[in-house]
């Protein structure tokens, strides 16, 4: 679908959450009737302590509403924090500051009325199908018989008919995840948080268990008012939701709101589909303030969590960019499409070449510059001595290594050196892995090298 026929995305409170923003967050019931939020998150905050590194700040500003009779998905890159958020809410977890209050009652502690539906299932090995569906209401105290009873309606609600006597070793991902489900649901629930519960899955199994997700929600035959379901997936979002949360992160916060107002079941692909997936794609990839978006790769400094993207990936993104680019811009679903890239892998590389000032990304198109152009159509030689420009240029780090070791006498320097200075700002985890990146990028570039099992950076031909 060309540019110039789409409608404008449906955009709610772009700045919701927002800490450059002084307005207060917009409270939107796009799908209920009832005006009162089940569920309310008001200026929360979530910081983490780490050893030898300053407070680590997951969640800012963090406001939204959740009301009964929808479906809410939070959308956003990994790291943004959803899935704390999502602990926070069910009680799992304190927030630093703020609150989430569930039915006028702040939550402190998990309660009844919210349960939660995990990635990985998180079936007892050595019980039966029916003993862990049984577990939450063994915990709350409810009788044997009444605890047979129900467990047997929510595993026949599920689809899961005739495995009540099976141990999850005997179980698909799909059959596991639906115990799972079958769990959650037993304890008659008022919200369902699901953590990115089908990512663990096989395509086709994952697009089985939002159907049935669906028809369950639809069919009233469950407690369940709302559900928050968190996700790294577009599609899933669109599939799914009546209204998306879409995070910024570092810190996570609710950078902008989608309103998806469609009948379900939905055609994914209907031309309505895919233009909800595409406003999806603009409102994760353009900043709310785009010369602050542009100022924050001008300003980055040597502890900036460089994205991890192998050159490789880099090279073979920008061919794929410049096979596509007809008319100079790409849209990113398709290109998505055509990559076989999920949110996760993508963004990383849109990211780096930003950043380094190959590409340019707006509203859900992306662009190379002269010098992404260029770097695309040289041979090798100069596409290194292109590529090492811009890394001096635009990457602190890169340049912080260069300059030490251009200034001693031996032009030698221990990696050990560059990932201490790290560690007085980032986890020990992050510290390597943008040290690990920058390694990379830096040898492929030429601008120096480095031995492995010595761990030692140095220039080979030092001048």
């Amino acid at each position: 679908m060309s540019k110039e026929h789409r409608r404008p995305p449906v955009r709610v409170n772009e700045s919701a959450g927002d800490p450059s923003s002084s307005r207060p967050p917009v409270r939107v019931n796009e799908s209920a009737g009832d005006p009162n939020p089940i569920i309310s998150v008001t200026n929360l905050r979530k910081t983490f302590n780490k050893p030898r590194v300053s407070e680590l700040l997951v969640l800012d500003h963090m406001n939204f509403d959740i009301y009964p009779g929808e479906v809410v998905a939070l959308l956003g890159r990994s790291g943004s924090g959803k899935s704390t958020l999502l602990r926070i809410i069910a009680g799992l977890i304190p927030p630093t500051s703020g609150k989430v209050v569930f039915c006028g009652k702040p939550i402190h502690e998990p309660i009844p009325g919210l349960t939660m539906v995990f990635q990985n299932f998180a079936l007892m090995p050595w019980l039966t199908v029916l003993e862990n569906v049984e577990l939450g209401l063994e915990a709350q105290g409810v009788p044997k018989e009444e605890r047979r009873t129900r467990a047997l309606a929510a595993i026949d609600v599920v689809g899961l008919d005739g495995f009540e006597s099976a141990y999850p070793k005997e179980l698909s991902g799909g059959m596991a995840q639906r115990a799972g489900l079958a769990r959650a649901l037993v304890v008659d629930p008022e919200v369902l948080l699901m953590d990115e519960p089908f990512s663990a899955l096989d395509v086709l199994t994952a697009e089985n268990l939002r159907s049935d997700l669906v028809n369950i929600w639809q069919s009233k035959k469950t407690n369940i008012k709302s559900v928050i379901i968190v996700t790294h997936n577009i599609e899933e979002a669109v599939v799914l939701a009546d209204r998306i949360l879409v995070f910024a992160h570092d810190p996570g916060y609710v950078r902008s709101e989608l309103a998806v107002d469609m009948p379900r079941p939905r055609d994914t692909e209907s031309a309505e589909f895919r233009q909800l997936v595409d406003d999806v794609y603009g409102l994760m990839t353009t900043s709310l303030v785009k010369t602050k978006e542009r100022d924050r790769f001008d300003t980055i400094d040597h502890f900036y969590r460089l994205p991890k993207v192998t050159i490789s990936e880099m090279m073979g993104f920008l061919e794929t960019v410049a096979a596509h680019s007809e008319s100079g811009r790409v849209d990113l679903p398709e290109l998505a499409e055509a990559c076989l890239l999920e949110i996760d892998d993508m963004f990383p590389i849109t990211e780096m070449l930003e950043m380094m000032q190959l590409a340019m990304v707006s509203e859900g198109d992306i662009s190379l510059t002269k010098t992404g152009s260029n770097l695309v159509k040289a041979d090798m030689l100069h596409r290194k001595q292109l590529f090492a420009g811009h890394l001096l240029s635009h990457v602190p780090l890169a340049q912080f290594i260069r300059q030490t070791l251009d200034q001693r006498e031996s032009h030698v320097a221990n990696e050990e050196h560059f990932l201490d200075i790290l560690k007085q700002h980032l986890s020990a985890k992050v510290a390597e892995d943008v040290l690990t990146t920058v390694i990379d990028w830096g040898r492929y570039a030429e601008i120096f090298s480095y031995d492995y099992n010595a761990g030692v950076l140095s220039l080979e031909n030092p001048t």
